[in-house]
């Protein structure tokens, strides 16, 4: 073990010699002495007496060393199970907090509060995979980048593809609880689910879509993120019923509904609104990426024939699209924007989109998008 390093000889050298400046007249007469004692016993003293001296102090230097280093180890390890402690009371807080969490909203809550603080870093994601796609259950999910990005370093861990690591403990140990009650609210969604929805096209009833909506806008108000509405009608429906019937007509809703569960990711909301027509909900979804979902809805209707009997039926929709204002929470006000856009649409024509005076971020934005003649 090294006592002493090069920044101390010089230090070291100052206090000898300071030593022998201050005893040197004791030193004379005890090595004086020594010298006498040695003439007449014939023993060499002064030798035996300098190393025993050496002796002593280099032990004494030691036993200060070994002191210091011990007191040092025993801080660290006091440190060491401080930190543990309190990284234990957050796991457990953690714990508390999704026990609690029946829904995801609140896991999102809970993850908010408690993640940050396990983790060591504001900057926190948690995505879950649904199907084949990465969705953010927490984080900054504003970017589509952002989410394919995080979605495909998840693919890597999966895989175990990354590079070995020691890893963050708090946050290893907090996974099995968060996937535990990330799961037991898609248990209890699933649940809730198969009684909100509507048995013919698959999509959630209206009293439930209400319910929904008002809950994204709430929280797209607290995270400031956009939120886009959808509605669209089937065009000239009432002419396929009278010519095929009922059940004709209803095949096509199924296949719509089909389409949309397609076509959408999981965690936009498909609702049948009321006979024909149906609203899409598109959380943390700005204005232009809406506009590209909605026309691929109204390609998916206009370009894919529906079989019936033996014949392909021409199917087509108009489709009205608005953006939630700046924290707005009027559900009714945001449907009855898209509701209005939806009736220009049916009123130009139909087969096509058209944008809320009030959400188009400029005036061109009004009149899109493409439209095919019947």
């Amino acid at each position: 073990m090294k006592i002493f390093g090069r920044q101390d000889l010089l230090p070291l050298a100052g206090l000898a010699a300071a030593i022998l400046i201050l005893f040197s007249a004791p030193l004379s007469r005890v090595l004086s002495y020594a010298r006498r004692v040695e003439e007449d016993s014939g023993l060499s003293l002064v030798p035996a007496l300098v190393l025993l001296a050496v002796i002593f102090g280099y032990h004494e230097i030691r036993k200060r060393h070994f002191a210091h280093t011990e007191a040092s180890v025993v801080e660290a390890q006091r440190q060491e199970s401080e930190r543990r402690a309190e990284e234990v009371e957050r796991l457990i807080a953690f714990g508390q907090a999704l026990g609690r969490s029946g829904d995801f909203e609140s896991i999102r809550v809970s993850i908010a509060q408690h993640l940050p603080l396990l983790a060591g870093s504001e900057r926190v994601w948690v995505l879950i995979r649904e199907g084949t796609q990465w969705e953010a259950l927490a984080g900054d999910t504003r970017g589509s980048d952002e989410v394919l990005k995080w979605g495909d370093l998840a693919e890597q861990l999966l895989a175990g593809q990354t590079a070995d690591g020691e890893g963050n403990r708090a946050i290893e140990a907090c996974t099995p609880l968060l996937a535990l009650a990330i799961r037991q609210a898609q248990l209890t969604r699933e649940v809730r689910e198969n009684n909100v929805r509507d048995a013919l096209t698959g999509c959630f009833t209206r009293g439930h879509a209400m319910e929904v909506i008002d809950a994204e806008l709430r929280r797209a108000r607290r995270s400031h993120a956009p939120v886009s509405l959808i509605m669209f009608d089937v065009d000239h429906l009432k002419d396929v019923n009278d010519r095929h019937g009922h059940l004709c007509g209803d095949a096509v809703l199924a296949v719509i509904g089909k389409r949309m569960r397609e076509v959408l990711r999981g965690s936009d909301l498909k609702c049948r609104y009321a006979g024909e027509q149906f609203l899409v909900l598109l959380p943390e979804t700005p204005l232009q990426g809406a506009k590209r979902v909605a026309e691929t809805l109204r390609r998916e209707v206009a370009d894919r024939p529906v079989a019936w009997a033996g014949e392909n039926l021409q199917i087509t929709a108009s489709v009205g699209l608005a953006q939630a204002l700046q924290g707005e929470v009027n559900v009714q006000a945001l449907i009855g924007r898209a509701d209005h856009a939806l009736y220009r649409a049916k009123d130009e024509g139909g087969n096509c989109v058209r944008i809320a005076p009030d959400t188009a971020a400029s005036p061109a934005d009004a009149v899109e998008t493409d439209q095919t003649s019947h």
